[in-house]
Formats: C-alpha cells, sequence, structure tokens
C-alpha cells in the first residue's frame, strides 16, 4: 500500500508544480519584484557554506596533485583577465593556471569588486601551486583554490570580500587570515555546471527499424534500444524501449565527457554523475551477465579493468555481454541529452546505460520517476521537444536535495 500512495502523492504534486503546456523547465514567477539582498559580510575565520571544504556539499574531494607532465595538467587554462592583478612571486605564470570553473567564478568576482569598489581591481596572491607549499590534498594543487585580496590591500574590505566571492558563485569560500580569502571550486568533473546526467549530441542509438540516429535528432516517442528491468538495470535481454522525454536538452552547449573504451572496441561518451552499469566481480570479456553481478557507478568512477554491457554488434535484440573496460578519459564535446525511456534504460553506441544521474542507485532513481511514467500512460503529454532540463527533474532536484547524498551534479541531468 505504501508504494502506491507514494507513487500517486508524488505524480499529485508534479502534476501540480508543472508548468502547464511549458514542458520544460518552471515558468516565469508573478508577483511583487523583491527588493535587493542586502549582503552581509563573513565574520573573521568563517565559512561558506558551514561545512569542510573537500565535501559534498562544499568543494568535493581531493582528486590528486597536478604538475605540468600531468595528461590532467591540460584542464587547466591559463587566466588573462586583465581586471585582476595576479601576484606570481614564482613568476611562472602558475597562479593564472586553473580549472575552468576556477576562471569563471573568479573571472565574475572580479566584475563585482570593481562595481562595489569603483578603482579597486581583485588581486590574487595564490592560485595553482607545483611546488608544493600547501598542505597535504590541498585543492590548489588542483587549480581549483585560490587566495585572494583587494588591489588596494584594504583588509576593511576584506569581509566583504568574502561575501562577493560567495555571490559570485565559489563552492566554498573561508575569511581564512587577516591578509586573504580562500576560494575553492569543484573539480570540473563532478560540477554541474560543466556536466549533469547526459550523453553527447554524436552519440547513436538503434531504432526499432534497425537503423541508427544521432542522439542530437532524437524525439520523444522514437523506439530505441535498451536493457530489460528497468527497475535494477540487471540482465541480458535486451528491449526496444519508448523515449518518454528528455529530462535535459541542450543541443549548444560543451560540456566534460568522459570517454570509456572497451576491449570489443565500443566507445560511450557520457557526463560525470551518470550512471553506468558495471559488474561487481570478476567477468569474461563475451560473457553473459547474473542479475546479481551488476552493480551502478558514476561515469567518474569508472575504472580500466571494469566490466561494462554491450550488445553484441551493436544492434538487435541477441542480448547483452560482458566486455571489459580498458581505458577511461575525458574530453569536451558539444551538445547534452537525457533522454528518458520506459524501463530507465539505453543502448548508446553498443554500450547499456542507465538514463539517470546523480543518485548512485538505479533502482531508487527509476522508482523515483514512477510518477512521470504514470503521467505518461495516462495522459501522453510529459514529452519535451524542447531545450532545457524537464520540469520534473527540477521537482525532483529540489526534494532530492533535502532528502538524498546527491552526486554534485542533481538527479537525472545536469544541474542548472
Amino acid at each position: 500500500m505504501l508504494l502506491p500512495t507514494l507513487v500517486t502523492c508524488l505524480a499529485g504534486c508534479a502534476f501540480l508544480l508543472s508548468p502547464g503546456s511549458e514542458g520544460c523547465g518552471p515558468g516565469r514567477g508573478y508577483g511583487k519584484r523583491r527588493s535587493p539582498r542586502k549582503l552581509a559580510p563573513l565574520a573573521y575565520k568563517q565559512f561558506s557554506p558551514n561545512v569542510a571544504e573537500k565535501t559534498l556539499g562544499a568543494s568535493g574531494r581531493y582528486e590528486g596533485k597536478l604538475t605540468r607532465s600531468s595528461e590532467r595538467f591540460r584542464e587547466l587554462t591559463p587566466n588573462y583577465n586583465p581586471d585582476i592583478i595576479f601576484k606570481d612571486e614564482e613568476n611562472t605564470g602558475a597562479d593564472r593556471m586553473m580549472t575552468q570553473r576556477c576562471k569563471d567564478k573568479l573571472n565574475s568576482l572580479a566584475i563585482s569588486v570593481m562595481n562595489l569598489w569603483p578603482g579597486v581591481r581583485l588581486r590574487v596572491t595564490e592560485g595553482w601551486d607545483e611546488d608544493g607549499h600547501h598542505s597535504e590534498e590541498s585543492l590548489h594543487y588542483e587549480g581549483r583554490a585560490v587566495d585572494i585580496t583587494t588591489s588596494d590591500r584594504d583588509r576593511n574590505k576584506y569581509a566583504m570580500l568574502a561575501r562577493l566571492a560567495v555571490e559570485a558563485g565559489f563552492d566554498w569560500v573561508y575569511y581564512e587570515s587577516k591578509a586573504h580569502i580562500h576560494c575553492s571550486v569543484k573539480s570540473d568533473h563532478s560540477v554541474a555546471a560543466k556536466s549533469g546526467g547526459c550523453f553527447p549530441g554524436d552519440a547513436l542509438l538503434t531504432l526499432e527499424n534497425g537503423h541508427q540516429k544521432l542522439m542530437r535528432d532524437l524525439h520523444p516517442g522514437d523506439s530505441v534500444l535498451a536493457s530489460l528491468g528497468g527497475s535494477n538495470g540487471g540482465g541480458s535481454g535486451l528491449v526496444y524501449s519508448r523515449v518518454l522525454a528528455f529530462l535535459d536538452r541542450d543541443p549548444l552547449t560543451h560540456k566534460l565527457f568522459y570517454i570509456l573504451r572497451t576491449e570489443g572496441g565500443a566507445s560511450l561518451s557520457l557526463t560525470a554523475a551518470h550512471l553506468l552499469f558495471v559488474s561487481s566481480g570478476n567477468c569474461s570479456e563475451g560473457a553473459e551477465p547474473a542479475r546479481h553481478a551488476l552493480r551502478t557507478v558514476y561515469a567518474s568512477d569508472a575504472r580500466a579493468g571494469q566490466c561494462v554491457l554491450v550488445a553484441e554488434g551493436g544492434r538487435g535484440l541477441k542480448g547483452a555481454r560482458f566486455s571489459r573496460l580498458v581505458r577511461v578519459t575525458v574530453a569536451m564535446s558539444r551538445g547534452a541529452f537525457a533522454p528518458l525511456t520506459e524501463h530507465g534504460t539505453l543502448v548508446v553506441n553498443g554500450v547499456v546505460a542507465s538514463c539517470y544521474a546523480a543518485v548512485d542507485q538505479h533502482a531508487l532513481a527509476h522508482w523515483a520517476f514512477a510518477p512521470l511514467r504514470l503521467i505518461h500512460r495516462l495522459t501522453g503529454i510529459c514529452g519535451c521537444h524542447g531545450n532545457g532540463l524537464h520540469w520534473y527533474s527540477r521537482l525532483l532536484q529540489r526534494l532530492g536535495t533535502l532528502l538524498l547524498d546527491f552526486h554534485p551534479l542533481g538527479l537525472a541531468a545536469a544541474d542548472r
């Protein structure tokens, strides 16, 4: 009795909160315009949010030191913004090197500083550290942290500078010392701004007629190859499953994708928080998996040596087989698409994947979208042909952040 009651309740909430004729994203608000919010300076030694820096609610876990010879070093980008002063005491340009997210937030902060204090610029005293001057596992070693002051070095401004950094979108801000403010951001592998639960536009799906179709050309109503057992993702059976909606759709964006390559030659690109089915134990290339042998992991946690499910020949209902991952890399690609099928799974580039993201339990995510599937069965109107985050995904994000331990990207799609 409990499950049907909860499903009915969620469905009711979904109907009430849906934006009517606009199926993608919330409608425009109504009522009185709010007055501008007064900004409160941070107190000395205060940090925002009020959690440890390297936790999920702030900048996330440490991922490893970057050196100029690291493969990941290419993920850093120099910041030549003329509105920012870089101390660069090492005279190597290291302080200018940072992740794209850090760069975006820093550039936004620079504008706020000039607007609040005309004639004053933002100053960076420490950025990426390649010399080991910080504590172990400091985010400075990844180009994800900066120490900042104002160009006039007026310490009376630093409390408000910290508040401006919070407003600029830094994921963790700390009024660390009387001499500077420390700011850090989530990894570009795991932040919502760069990657949600999506596939790129050039990914291929197999239609019921056996033809293949680009992800960017997919529409609700198409039937695509998927895996049976939507509630748990297990089993080797394949089925054609109808696309109900896009949980997120943005054909123009450029995002960071994890590229997973298998021994059999399959290559799947998906964003960091997207769920993937892997073997939880030993697997043999070509073997048919038992249902209990599978679990879901985030794409960012996929590792060479794990086995994924692949459709034989990339098409047809011949069943899925194991194929071992041999390489995991990252690269930028265009488009971000998150289709939802009736079974909650789909075969992309020949590899079986979940439709869901952010919560590392496929069964839980599939259950959470049961009301949307019910709405579709009753009315046939949950499909979303436009761009943006689906209203139901946005609703689940709001509810889920209160109840669940999310991957930093938000449930099922890119967090806007």
